[in-house]
């Protein structure tokens, strides 16, 4: 129980503790982002099934996902920012042997991209609609679960 407490040899207990803490905090963080991106692809979902002549469901189904959206946005600013730190001030995945954390890098930035994507998907719903069928956003929600799949198993088994 004791050695759960003790930092490695060279390593003082406060910065282990702070880092633990900053770690907890980033899964957190992870973990609403991408909550918010698992539920925001199915209210596109909803949208893209909403008849023309039902505009109230319409508007409440748009209402619904820019809430989603500037919530989700809020969630992604400290889940990226305390990565980052755990990266450069901490320097989890530096020297040799961490290519999974480069591998989890290029993950992060699908993620980032997919987020964008989804801002810019709201906006074409926003201005009339999208061009695109219900099944296609059901395809586009699966794409945050594989992300999220293979950035936890980059980080847990570390493959390379």
């Amino acid at each position: 129980m004791l050695g759960f407490f003790l930092a490695p040899a060279g390593i003082s207990r406060s910065y282990t503790l702070c880092m633990l803490w900053v770690k907890a905090l980033h899964i957190v963080f992870v973990a609403s982002w991408f909550a918010g991106l698992f539920y925001l692809p199915r209210i596109f979902v909803n949208l893209a099934m909403v008849p023309p002549e039902s505009v109230a469901e319409r508007e409440r189904l748009l209402l619904m996902a820019r809430k989603l959206l500037r919530f989700t946005t809020m969630l992604s600013v400290p889940a990226l920012g305390l990565g980052f730190w755990l990266w450069l001030g901490y320097g989890i995945g530096t020297g040799p042997g961490n290519g999974w954390l480069h591998a989890k890098l290029f993950v992060v930035l699908l993620a980032v991209g997919y987020h964008h994507a989804c801002i810019l998907i709201l906006r074409k719903f926003m201005r009339g609609g999208s061009q695109r069928s219900h099944v296609w956003y059901r395809w586009f929600n699966e794409v945050p679960v594989l992300l999220l799949l293979a950035a936890v198993i980059l980080v847990v088994v570390k493959p390379f």
